[in-house]
C-alpha cells in the first residue's frame, strides 16, 4: 500500500490495515479522523452527586489519555504557596492541573477521575466549593476519591490533587 493510499484511509480502515482490533464506541467524523468522547453518569444513589462527583462514568469514544502527577500548591520553579492556607492552596493546585491539561490540549472538561490527598480532610471539604466553581462550568462531575494523609512530598503542603483525562 502506498502512502498516498494510506492517507486517504478513515482512522477505522487504517486499524483494519494494522491488523489490530479495537472497539471504537465513538462517532468517526472521516474528514478529521477524530472520535467524540461521551461520558454517562453511573450513579445506583444519589448522595455523591450531593458532593459533586459521580459514582463512575462510563467513557467512550476517547482516543487520548493524559495522566496528571498529583498538583499543589507550587510556583513555576516548583517553590510552596500559601502556607497554612488550605482555601488558597486548593486554588492553586487546580490552577496547576488546569495548566498541564492546557499543555496537553486539554480542559478541565475531560477529566474523568480524580484523586484527591489532603492533610486535613475536614478543612478540605469546607474548600470543595472550589471544585464546584471550576468544574461546573464543563457540566462534569469526576469519580473521585479524598484521601486524610499526615503529610505530602513537601513539607507545608495541605492539598493534592491527580486526575485523568480523555479526549
Amino acid at each position: 500500500m502506498s502512502d498516498a493510499t494510506f492517507h486517504e484511509l478513515t482512522l477505522a480502515q487504517k486499524v483494519t490495515v494494522f491488523g489490530t482490533v479495537l472497539f471504537y464506541a465513538c462517532f468517526i467524523n472521516a474528514k478529521q479522523e477524530t472520535c467524540e468522547m461521551e461520558r454517562k453518569a453511573v450513579n445506583p444513589w444519589d448522595w455523591s452527586i450531593k458532593l459533586g462527583y459521580n459514582q463512575a462514568e462510563i467513557i467512550t469514544g476517547a482516543s487520548r489519555q493524559v495522566i496528571c502527577a498529583g498538583q499543589t500548591s507550587v510556583d513555576s520553579e516548583g517553590a510552596p504557596q500559601h502556607p497554612g492556607d488550605m482555601r488558597a492552596q486548593v486554588g492553586l493546585a487546580i490552577d496547576n492541573l488546569e495548566a498541564v491539561l492546557k499543555e496537553a490540549g486539554m480542559d478541565l472538561s475531560n477529566v474523568v477521575r480524580l484523586g484527591v490527598y489532603a492533610t486535613d480532610v475536614d478543612e478540605a471539604l469546607k474548600n470543595f466549593d472550589l471544585l464546584g466553581v471550576r468544574f461546573g462550568p464543563h457540566q462534569v462531575a469526576p469519580p473521585m476519591t479524598l484521601l486524610g494523609v499526615t503529610r505530602l512530598a513537601i513539607p507545608g503542603l495541605l492539598f493534592e490533587i491527580e486526575a485523568t483525562a480523555l479526549a
